[in-house]
């Protein structure tokens, strides 16, 4: 089932039929997942437009993708949800999607939330849709066993969730 992210009235009528915004709780679950994304970007700025990057004159500033798409609050969120994702995953053996799915639900991502888990050769991959209050964050996730790759992603402001290329 396709999560949709919804703007405007009618809440209640979103709720009944399934459909939450990702900004408010409809059920325990969704209240502890929302408890638990406020709990990992606690210390990063509080969500705001994007702004871009300054330049540096060593490098060019990137034009795209998550440093320039995501503003503050999210770039600093993904970088503390790859932490601990990568952390608790690294270890896995044998990383089955099943084995996957249950390390990401004991940190607090709830299944309507997790998208694309599927064995893909000897990894694992997935896609978690992060965003919250207006945000755009989503991560994407490679684990195999020898390899883990845990990378913000940018995800539509509005609509359904896609995953992320």
């Amino acid at each position: 089932m396709a999560l949709l992210v919804l703007v405007g009235c009618g809440t209640q009528q979103q709720e009944a039929a399934g459909v939450r915004d990702g900004s408010s709780a409809g059920t325990a679950a969704d209240g502890a997942f929302t408890a638990m994304l406020d709990e990992v970007a606690r210390p990063c700025p509080a969500p705001g437009p994007v702004e871009k990057p300054p330049g540096d004159a060593a490098a060019p500033a990137p034009t795209a993708g998550p440093e320039v798409e995501l503003n503050a609050h999210d770039w600093c969120a993904s970088a503390r949800h790859e932490e601990r994702i990568t952390r608790e995953v690294w270890e896995l053996a044998d990383p089955t999607p099943a084995k996957v799915r249950k390390v990401l639900n004991d940190l607090g991502y709830i299944d309507e939330r997790i998208h694309g888990l599927r064995r893909s050769g000897a990894a694992t991959t997935f896609a978690l849709d992060l965003r919250d209050k207006g945000g755009r964050l989503c991560v994407n996730g490679s684990v195999d066993g020898d390899k883990t790759l845990v990378e913000a992603c940018v995800a539509p402001s509005k609509g359904p969730f896609s995953l992320a290329k």
